[in-house]
């Protein structure tokens, strides 16, 4: 009998949630077939199997959280008397250092990520165009007795109508039941919500309903951890200013023009474009600007990198945030493209708000938020004029940076941003 814990996956996390078995107790694998999919911090990775042999316990069932070091599958190994039957996966690449951790916002490379991807048994090759961790799985027929896998808003609407979520056929990405389908599928009669009474038959003191606690977990779990890590480990201060943009040319790309504008804000101040160990008491100033953008999806906050913005025009940026946007919320970005923001840019504004106070993400030292283009009234020359301008807010770790360098930061970005063009 051999035991497999769950791997380090190579991005110094300690857990992953189980997406789907490819096994079920009592078959037979060989060594290097998939054995799992597992959705890690942002990505869905498959764990092959290390052994050839019967499954003889799962530990963990689809949709729970497994922890990396804990025991994830039992083996029976035929002829296990024999020492060759009862070896791993052949592997004759020598075993990777560990990585640093390189969560969201973590230091490290790329190229130890790689290096590291020998810490999941059995052949993973390190080569690009050989491991594809991305987060699409494979579309499968859901297993019997396995959780439905709806949306928090879905859930809500299946309590209401009293439908059954097991019943519903669903047509979300990756399987995933939505609201939509809940109410398609009552709309066909198969929903048998709970008659309201009227007021005179209502039962006096019934309890209130106040729905069941879910689980947390992967975008959402991600992104509870990361800001709980910001809390214990920044001392964050945030300014704001309104950017006047009333001289611009027609056809320009607002969030490239504030992607040029924030370079512009690192190249006056580069201290706010820096990763700060507080522990070792140590700052990493960056000369490239690898920028991470947050972006809103269905299933919580996710953080790709463009790297190099300082390099790229106009053109080729629009390129690539058209790029990372549908990667991201198709969750095909792969874990090296959120790997190692040297800052981050948040455009909450073209969702609703004008200031924010954004949440820095550690070893980082800054975060850029801008807010809705509005039409302002400004004084000109003693004279009353209607503008546009845009709203920034700019949040920095005073441990490392001075306000004074964060104003100029500020400032420059704003006079980046009031050039016609």
């Amino acid at each position: 009998m051999k035991t497999f814990d769950l791997p380090d996956l190579g991005e110094g996390l300690t857990e992953a949630e189980i997406v789907t078995w490819h096994v079920a107790e009592g078959d037979t694998i060989e060594a290097d077939q998939p054995l799992a999919s597992v959705e890690t911090a942002k990505a869905v990775v498959e764990v092959p199997s290390p052994y050839s042999g019967r499954v003889t316990k799962l530990y963990a069932a689809e949709g729970e959280v497994a922890e990396v070091g804990k025991p994830l599958v039992d083996f029976a190994i035929d002829g296990e008397d024999n020492a060759e039957a009862a070896k791993p996966a052949q592997d004759k690449s020598p075993v990777a250092k560990p990585a640093a951790e390189t969560g969201e916002g973590e230091a490290g490379t790329t190229e130890s990520v790689r290096e590291d991807s020998g810490t999941v048994v059995g052949a993973m090759p390190a080569g690009e165009d050989d491991l594809e961790e991305t987060a699409i799985v494979r579309k499968r027929a859901r297993k019997k007795n396995a959780r439905p896998k709806a949306a928090p808003a879905a859930r809500a609407r299946a309590r209401e109508l009293g439908v059954a979520l097991a019943e519903i056929e669903a047509t979300g990405h990756r399987g995933q039941i939505t609201p939509s389908d809940v109410e398609r599928h009552a709309e066909q009669g198969k929903a048998h919500p709970a008659a309201v009474p009227s007021p005179a038959q209502a039962q006096p003191a019934k309890p209130m309903n106040y729905g069941q606690a879910e689980p947390v977990r992967g975008p959402r779990r991600t992104m509870a951890q990361t800001m709980s890590a910001s809390r214990d480990l920044v001392m964050p201060t945030s300014i704001f200013d309104d950017a006047d943009i009333n001289a611009w040319q027609p056809g320009q790309d607002i969030t490239a023009r504030v992607i040029r504008a924030l370079v512009a804000g690192c190249r006056a101040e580069p201290i706010l474009n820096t990763w700060f160990d507080g522990e070792a008491m140590t700052r990493t100033i960056h000369e490239n600007v690898d920028l991470a953008l947050a972006v809103d999806t269905p299933d919580g906050l996710i953080v790709p990198v463009i790297r190099n913005v300082e390099t790229l025009s106009g053109e080729v940026l629009r390129h690539e945030l058209n790029r990372v946007k549908t990667a991201t919320r198709e969750r095909t970005v792969s874990p090296q493209d959120m790997l190692n923001p040297t800052i981050t840019l948040s455009n909450f504004g073209m969702m609703a708000g004008r200031y924010a106070s954004p949440v820095i993400v550690p070893p980082q030292v800054a975060i850029v938020g801008t807010g809705g283009i509005r039409h302002d009234v400004v004084a000109v020359m003693g004279a009353i004029e209607t503008h546009q301008r845009i709203p920034i807010s700019i949040t920095f770790d005073h441990r490392c940076a001075t306000g004074g360098e964060a104003c100029r930061f500020l400032a420059a970005m704003i006079a980046d941003l009031a050039k016609p063009q």
